[in-house]
C-alpha cells in the first residue's frame, strides 16, 4: 500500500476547510500543482519557449494554467475580468521580459493555486448555482460550472505539459 504522501491527492482525505462539494475541485487542483512541481524541478530554462512539432510550448502551459485559474475564479466571484488579466492573457505564450524562467512560472502556478483554494474556502456552498456570466458577452454560467471547469482544464494543461516537457527532454 502506498504511503498517504504517495498516494494521489484525492486519496489523503478531505482538505480542510474545503466545502464538501468543493473538495474535487481542491484535489483537483493539489495534485496539478504536485505534478507541476515534480515534472518541472531540474527542466532546463533553455527549453521552456520550443515548441516540438509546433505544439504549446511548456512556458505557455505554465503561465496558461496560472492565467486560466485566474480568469475562472474571477468569473466565479461574479466579476469581469480587469485590464491586468486581458493584458496577461495576451501574453501568454510569448517569452515575458520578467519572471521568464522555469521556477518562476512554476512559483507563479504555485501562488495561483494557493489564491483559488482561499477562495473556495470562502465559497458559500449554498451560491454554487448561483449564475455567473462568461466574458463581455456574459455567457450563462454557475459557480460549480466555473470551479469545476477551472479544475478540468488545469489538469488538461498539466497533462499536455507533462508530455510537451518529455518530449523536450528526450525521455
Amino acid at each position: 500500500m502506498a504511503t498517504p504522501e504517495k498516494q494521489e491527492v484525492w486519496l489523503r482525505g478531505p482538505i480542510p476547510g474545503i466545502p464538501g462539494l468543493l473538495q474535487p475541485v481542491a484535489h483537483a487542483l493539489l495534485q496539478a500543482r504536485e505534478e507541476v512541481e515534480k515534472l518541472m524541478q531540474g527542466f532546463p530554462d533553455d527549453l521552456l519557449w520550443e515548441k516540438p512539432v509546433g505544439v504549446a510550448s511548456p512556458g505557455f502551459h505554465l503561465q496558461h494554467l496560472r492565467g486560466v485559474l485566474d480568469r475562472l475564479f474571477t468569473y466565479a466571484r461574479g466579476e469581469q475580468l480587469t485590464e491586468e488579466q486581458l493584458v496577461a492573457l495576451r501574453a501568454e505564450g510569448k517569452v515575458p521580459e520578467q519572471e521568464g524562467n522555469v521556477q518562476d512560472l512554476v512559483r507563479a502556478f504555485d501562488r495561483q493555486v494557493s489564491k483559488a483554494l482561499d477562495q473556495l474556502r470562502h465559497t458559500d456552498d449554498q451560491q454554487l448555482l448561483a449564475p455567473r456570466g462568461v466574458g463581455r458577452a456574459k455567457i450563462p454560467s454557475t459557480v460549480l460550472v466555473l470551479l469545476v471547469h477551472a479544475a478540468e482544464h488545469t489538469q488538461r494543461h498539466v497533462g499536455q505539459l507533462l508530455v510537451t516537457a518529455r518530449v523536450l527532454q528526450g525521455a
